[in-house]
């Protein structure tokens, strides 16, 4: 047992490992700091076996946590209360600390990994029983199957275990120290070549049975919209050459429409219903699930790399090229953080190297005086 006195300054500079540790002050003995893998640092009371937590290091000064361990051994510990299940704990105060004001697409995509991935594992666990080893097991498995899946399920794990700790349920998170996939960086980007071989591919299937996949691959690239935006758009939505997104998944955007992009969205107001790409089973449903089409132009064409979300960051490419500030990117993007719109602005090796030669010879004639 490590026993040194304690100060605030020394308590923070306690470095975490790869496990749990606790080091005691000299001063109170029945206090000591908690040091989690995670490198949160907690002080503990410790009275006749029983252990109280006195609050997070950067929050509690250590004299607060003398005193307060001084009374816990006049009056003593008392016993823990009742720790709920993770079932209780989540679908009762964790969910109603978020569904109120989350979207309600965020809502449902929660729901289900609460329901598909967490609650069958940990639900019927005390929250006080769950184990970094189970949560690594659990973890490792659904990685071997689904590494994204996974990677998202634990933040969401995470997320409901820090709550947790924050109503002082449990005192450290099980899942703090459980490392998430490594994921490959995705930034492919369309070519010149690539978008008229793509265009050409969507102009053959034009006006056909799926002319509505067509037009939706379109706009995504003319516009930079997200797919959501674009297959749930709303009739009300379209105000001239501008879409007014009312739930959008940064809030209400606009989206500017050039003339051929106006051109789809007007010839597309003629569809039944409130949505421009209506269900074909259901009209009063927006078009859901996966476009076929895509799949099949991407084999097409040659670009079986290339994703559909790809279409967003070729726009953005393509207007870094044609010289359009980062900022307005981001706001033709609906970035509210424009350090994201750096994560899709991409150019290409040969346009990188025609700008050196501009800016070479600009500053050359600069040189020599002309």
């Amino acid at each position: 047992m490590t026993r040194v006195r304690l100060t605030d300054a020394r308590a923070r500079r306690l470095r975490p490992s790869a496990c749990e540790y606790s080091v005691h002050d000299k001063a109170v003995p029945s206090l000591s700091v908690r040091v989690y893998p995670t490198g949160t640092r907690t002080w503990t009371c410790t009275v006749d076996g029983r252990k109280a937590s006195l609050g997070r290091v950067d929050l509690v000064p250590v004299e607060d946590a003398r005193r307060e361990s001084l009374r816990l051994q006049a009056d003593g510990i008392a016993p823990h209360r009742d720790v709920p299940t993770y079932r209780a704990f989540a679908l009762g105060v964790w969910r109603e600390s978020w569904a109120g004001r989350c979207k309600p697409s965020t809502v449902r995509g929660w729901d289900q990994v609460l329901k598909r991935r967490l609650l069958p594992k940990f639900g019927p666990l005390p929250l006080d029983r769950i184990t970094r080893q189970a949560v690594q097991g659990w973890f490792e498995e659904y990685s071997r199957t689904a590494p994204g899946g996974a990677n998202s399920a634990l933040r969401l794990l995470r997320h409901s275990l820090k709550f947790a700790m924050e109503r002082g349920l449990i005192e450290s998170s099980p899942a703090g120290s459980v490392l998430p996939n490594r994921r490959p960086r995705l930034s492919r980007f369309l070519s010149r070549d690539e978008i008229r071989r793509l265009n050409e591919a969507l102009d053959r299937h034009a006006g056909g049975r799926r002319g509505m996949q067509a037009d939706i691959i379109r706009l995504l690239l003319l516009t930079g919209a997200r797919k959501s935006e674009i297959v749930r758009l709303k009739r009300g939505e379209v105000d001239g050459d501008r879409l007014r997104l009312a739930d959008a998944k940064t809030g209400p955007r606009t989206v500017h429409l050039g003339p051929e992009a106006r051109e789809i969205v007007e010839r597309r107001m003629n569809a039944p219903g409130e949505f421009l790409f209506p269900s074909p089973v259901n009209p009063e449903r927006s078009l859901y699930g996966n476009l076929p089409l895509w799949l099949e132009i991407r084999r097409e064409i040659g670009i079986e790399d290339v994703r559909l979300h790809d279409l967003r960051r070729s726009f953005a490419s393509q207007c870094v090229i044609a010289g359009v500030p980062l900022p307005v990117v981001a706001r033709l993007l609906g970035h509210r953080d424009p350090a994201m719109t750096l994560r899709y602005a991409h150019v290409s090796d040969p346009d990188v190297e025609a700008a050196a030669e501009r800016i070479g010879a600009r500053i050359s004639g600069l040189l020599s005086g002309g």
